[in-house]
C-alpha cells in the first residue's frame, strides 16, 4: 500500500509538472524572442530622425558608424532612388543581409518584419523620408540573443519541477507510512495468534478503518481465550464425571480375585484413573501459550513397545492371537513424549483387538534409520477399504463402536516430528500402519512426507524380509 501511494503521488504530479512547465516553458521561449525584437525596433527606430533630416550617403554612413549595431557591423539602411529620375540608383549604407525580396515585401507592407537569414533574423522597419520615398532601416539579431535567458528559465522550471515531484513522493511517503504500519501490526497480531500466542494483542491507532480493524482483532482474541478457557472447564466436567463409574468398576475389579486376568483388569483400571485424573488436572491447570512450547525430551521407543506389548500380549494370548515384535532389542530415541507413544499405540494395537476376529495374529515391527524411525503394525485381518478416509478425524471409516479418533492421534504425533502415517496392506494379509517419526524436528511435514514414503517403503521391504 506504501509503495502504491508513492507511485500514485508521482504519476499525478509529474503530470501536473508536465502540464504546466511545456507550456510555461514555451511562453517564456516566445518572450525572450519578443523582447530582443522590441529591443532591436527600438534601436532601429534611433535612426528615423536622421533620416527625416537628411538622405545624404556620408551623412548617413556616418550616423550609422557612431551606434553600437552599426560599428559591429548589424545595422544597414536601404533608400531607394528617387522618383522621376529614371537611372539614378539607390543607397545603401552598412553591411546588408536581407534580400531584395524581403526589402520589397516590407515596402509592400508598410510596416516592420522579420526575416530568417544565416546566424539570426533581421528586423526590417519602413521610415519615410518624404511622400513618395521609404527607406528601410536593417537591424540583424543574432540567435544567441533571440534566445538568451531561455535556457536558464527552462533549467529553473525543470529544478522546480524536480523538487514538487520529490516533495509529493516524500509526503506520499509519510502517508503510506501512518497506513502501513498499523497494518504491519495488525498483521503481526494475527500470525502471532495464528502460532498459539494467545496474548497478542494490536495498538488501536491509525486511520479510522485500521483502527475499527484492531479493535476487532482484540475483541475477537479476548473471545478465543474465553473460548478456551470454557473448552478447558468442559472438558475437566466431562472427565470428573467418569469417576464414579470408575470407582465401581475397581470395587467390581478387586472382587475377580487372583489370576492373569484379574490382575490385568485392576492394572488397566488403575491406569485409567491415573488417565482421568491427568485430564483432569491438566485441563485445570494449563494456561493460554504465549510462547512457543519447549521441544520434548523424547523417549526410547524399544522400552515403550516392549511395555505396550507386554501388556497386549495377555489378551492376545487368551484370544489365541500369534505376535511377533521385531526391532526392540536396543535403544532408539525419538523426539516424542513417552505418554503420546503409549496413546498412539495403545489406539493402533486396540484397533487391532476391537475390528479383527478373535485369533487373528498381528505384529509389531521398529526399524531405526538414520533420519528417521518407522514403526510398523500390521495384522492378518481384513483390511481398511478405505484408508485416505480411515485417518480422517472423527471418521470411523465404517466400523461399529469407533469414535474415529485413534488413528487422528497417532497421525498428529507423527506430523509434530515432521513425519507422517500411511495405511496399506501388510505382507499377513490385513492392514498395516505405518508411522514415520523423523528425527530433524526441522524438517517440514511436506518435506517428511516425501521422505516417509521413501524410508517406509525400505522399512517395509526389511520387515517383509524378517517375516519370511
Amino acid at each position: 500500500m506504501r509503495w502504491a501511494l508513492v507511485k500514485v503521488s508521482l504519476a499525478v504530479t509529474a503530470m501536473v509538472v508536465v502540464a504546466f512547465a511545456v507550456p510555461l516553458g514555451l511562453v517564456v521561449k516566445e518572450m525572450a524572442r519578443d523582447r530582443a525584437f522590441s529591443n532591436a525596433e527600438r534601436r532601429a527606430a534611433g535612426l528615423a530622425p536622421v533620416l527625416a533630416i537628411t538622405t545624404d550617403r556620408e551623412q548617413l554612413e556616418r550616423a550609422v558608424a557612431t551606434t553600437d549595431d552599426g560599428a559591429e557591423g548589424r545595422l544597414a539602411v536601404h533608400l531607394p532612388a528617387p522618383p522621376g529620375r529614371p537611372g539614378a540608383a539607390g543607397i545603401e549604407v552598412g553591411t546588408r543581409r536581407a534580400t531584395d525580396e524581403n526589402l520589397a515585401t516590407t515596402r509592400a507592407l508598410g510596416r516592420a518584419t522579420i526575416a530568417e537569414v544565416p546566424g539570426g533574423s533581421v528586423l526590417l522597419q519602413p521610415t519615410a523620408v518624404s511622400s513618395d520615398r521609404v527607406a528601410i532601416v536593417e537591424l540583424f539579431v543574432p540567435e544567441g540573443e533571440v534566445t538568451n535567458g531561455v535556457a536558464t528559465a527552462w533549467l529553473v522550471l525543470a529544478a522546480v519541477g524536480v523538487a514538487l515531484i520529490v516533495g509529493s513522493v516524500a509526503v506520499a511517503d509519510r502517508l503510506g507510512v501512518r497506513m502501513v504500519q498499523p497494518a504491519q501490526r495488525l498483521a503481526r497480531a494475527a500470525h502471532e495468534l495464528g502460532e498459539g500466542k494467545l496474548g497478542a494483542r494490536v495498538r488501536e491507532e491509525g486511520p479510522p478503518e485500521l483502527k475499527s480493524a484492531a479493535t476487532a482483532f482484540n475483541s475477537m482474541a479476548d473471545q478465543v481465550l474465553q473460548l478456551l478457557a470454557n473448552e478447558r472447564e468442559l472438558a475437566a466436567d466431562l472427565s470428573h464425571r467418569l469417576r464414579t463409574p470408575l470407582t465401581v468398576l475397581r470395587l467390581n475389579a478387586a472382587s475377580l480375585g487372583s489370576g492373569p486376568a484379574a490382575e490385568q483388569t485392576r492394572a488397566a483400571v488403575e491406569q485409567l484413573e491415573r488417565e482421568v485424573d491427568t485430564i483432569i488436572r491438566t485441563a485445570r491447570e494449563a494456561k493460554p501459550q504465549t510462547q512457543p512450547t519447549a521441544p520434548l525430551a523424547g523417549c526410547d521407543a524399544s522400552e515403550v513397545v516392549r511395555e505396550r506389548m507386554d501388556f497386549w500380549s495377555a489378551l492376545a494370548e487368551d484370544e489365541d492371537r500369534k505376535v511377533r515384535v521385531a526391532g526392540v532389542d536396543r535403544p532408539v530415541r525419538i523426539p516424542v513424549a513417552r505418554p503420546e507413544l503409549v496413546a498412539a499405540l495403545d489406539a493402533l494395537l486396540g484397533n487391532v483387538f476391537r475390528h479383527t476376529r478373535v485369533g487373528t495374529a498381528f505384529s509389531v515391527d521398529l526399524h531405526n534409520g538414520d533420519d528417521a524411525v518407522i514403526i510398523l503394525v500390521s495384522d492378518a485381518g481384513s483390511g481398511i477399504d478405505d484408508p485416505a478416509a480411515a485417518l480422517a478425524r472423527g471418521n470411523s471409516g465404517g466400523r461399529d463402536g469407533s469414535t474415529g479418533l485413534g488413528l487422528d492421534i497417532v497421525r498428529r504425533m507423527a506430523e509434530s516430528t515432521g513425519g507422517d502415517v500411511r495405511i496399506g496392506h501388510s505382507v499377513l494379509g490385513g492392514t498395516e500402519v505405518r508411522i514415520w517419526i523423523g528425527l530433524d524436528g526441522r524438517r517440514s511435514a511436506g518435506d517428511g512426507g516425501r521422505r516417509g514414503r521413501r524410508a517406509g517403503s525400505a522399512a517395509g521391504r526389511r520387515g517383509r524380509r524378517q517375516k519370511v
